[in-house]
């Protein structure tokens, strides 16, 4: 007799369902009008400053230094969507509070798998868009203001408002799994941000400051900054990243959805 043949069990991948609701959400992210908003505002502003810039140069001859205007135009960048951030972070999951038991309870998906998803698509979504257009800014300063930009300094300068960037949307992804509501995840992401944001300005210099590294991006973006003081700042904002996702996801697989 011939012997059975053994059927090969067919291999399952368990992140199938965290893949799945990433790819949803970065789509869905994408065709939100806050998304959409963010976007054109950015890159209409970002044009309309350069081209500025470039219209002094031609009629005053006066020198436009790329490294001032592209830090301002950067600066501008981060505290104009800082706003449309917090709106689509806070309501990753909170404003899907009616069908997040379908979503998690019915479809094979765990709570945590769930929240990775959430949080790592809101962050590919921000992060990936700003560094789209800083590149874009730093491009056209390129041939259109006086280059006294430093390789390393631009990419260091990015480096930091993505630091920031993230912190901020990890926040809104933790604030909206603890929040009942999108408009209270909101408000008390707002609260806790400028009340940090404030309480790290009465630090002395010797400690990392968000705003005190947005107001020295001039001298980043020409190669001159502290890596001593950029590692504390980066380390920070991982640090307060990563604890506060950890405390969202523990409030979110205990409670009820």
């Amino acid at each position: 007799m011939e012997a059975p043949v053994a059927e090969k069990t067919p291999k399952i991948n368990r992140w199938l369902p965290y893949l799945a609701v990433l790819g949803s959400d970065v789509r869905q992210t994408q065709r939100s009008w806050v998304y959409r908003i963010w976007v054109i505002a950015s890159v209409l502003s970002a044009v309309g400053y350069l081209l500025f810039h470039v219209g002094v140069y031609q009629k005053a001859q006066i020198v436009q230094l790329a490294s001032t205007v592209i830090s301002d135009l950067l600066l501008w960048i981060v505290l104009g969507s800082v706003t449309l951030i917090v709106v689509m972070t806070a309501s990753s999951i909170s404003a899907e509070r009616g069908t997040v038991a379908d979503s998690v309870l019915s479809r094979g998906i765990s709570r945590y798998q769930y929240f990775l998803a959430k949080w790592h698509a809101r962050l590919i979504t921000v992060i990936g868009t700003f560094l789209v257009l800083g590149i874009g800014a730093l491009l056209g300063s390129y041939f259109f203001l006086q280059e006294d930009l430093s390789l390393g300094g631009c990419a260091v300068a990015l480096l930091t408002v993505t630091v920031l960037l993230m912190t901020v949307t990890t926040l809104g992804v933790a604030f909206s799994a603890i929040a009942h509501t999108t408009l209270m995840g909101i408000t008390l992401l707002w609260i806790m941000l400028y009340g940090l944001g404030f309480l790290l300005t009465l630090l002395p210099s010797r400690f990392p400051s968000p705003y005190r590294m947005l107001t020295n991006l001039p001298e980043i973006l020409r190669g001159r900054y502290d890596v001593h003081e950029l590692g504390q700042l980066t380390g920070w904002c991982l640090v307060l990243s990563v604890v506060s996702a950890c405390v969202g996801l523990a409030y979110f697989c205990r409670r009820d959805v």
